[in-house]
């Protein structure tokens, strides 16, 4: 098995997403058999190829061959996934703080969070674990500096410009703004994950009782020091 680093960026950008995507489906293509895996991220597709079957060189000039053709995807083709989420500061602690952080109030911060559609740009770190972007400048916050060694399933979150669902129970240190019912971990279980590279996920505010009645869990998460 060899690997190579595919960069077609320097920086994030959701204009990225279509020609990512174009080079995915290409990649795969020509690649055929000989390909063992293939991740697409925000600049970047890291692959994986069988090098007892294709050579190194042969590898570069495919990966060349393709480039000089490539063509964007449709940004439309994408699925769009409406994600509801409980906003409160017993379940999303650093909700306030971030309001004060940026001088808007809760509400202003959920508008905005809610207000635009977010791109998913790469799948890691857990299965079902979809980072998505980008965050409205005007909400941009740091990690967190110590981060959580457990983050409850579905607790809603953002780091700088990048916001990200928390598929189960794991350490992370972002900013935690609420939490949704949504079984990512399960989808991603059953081989089938929900949010994939070039989806488009539109946040949408809901009450506690909407939040219980879809079996969320409502035990509260202390805020971070």
């Amino acid at each position: 098995m060899d690997v190579l680093m595919v960069r077609l960026f320097d920086t994030i950008d959701e204009a990225n997403m279509p020609w990512i995507l174009a080079a995915d489906r290409a990649l795969r293509e020509v690649f055929g058999p000989s390909l063992i895996d293939l991740v697409p991220s925000y600049t970047t597709l890291m692959l994986h190829y069988d090098c007892l079957n294709l050579a190194h060189e042969e590898a570069l000039q495919r990966i060349g061959r393709i480039l000089e053709r490539l063509e964007p995807e449709d940004a439309g083709l994408g699925k769009c996934h409406e994600i509801p989420v409980w906003y409160d500061p017993s379940v999303g602690p650093e909700l306030v703080r971030v309001a004060e952080r940026v001088g808007l109030t809760v509400d202003e911060v959920v508008r905005r969070h809610c207000g635009r559609d977010y791109h998913v740009f790469a799948l890691g770190f857990v299965p079902g674990y979809g980072f998505m972007g980008l965050v409205e400048e005007a909400l941009a916050t740091p990690r967190l500096s110590t981060p959580r060694l457990k983050v409850p399933a579905g607790s809603v979150a953002i780091a700088e410009r990048q916001t990200a669902i928390y598929p189960l129970q794991s350490p992370g240190g972002w900013n935690i703004l609420g939490r949704t019912a949504v079984p990512l971990f399960e989808h991603a279980r059953r081989g089938e994950p929900l949010l994939m590279p070039g989806d488009r996920v539109r946040f949408v505010p809901m009450t506690q009782v909407e939040f219980e009645q879809q079996g969320g869990d409502t035990t509260p998460l202390e805020a971070s020091p």
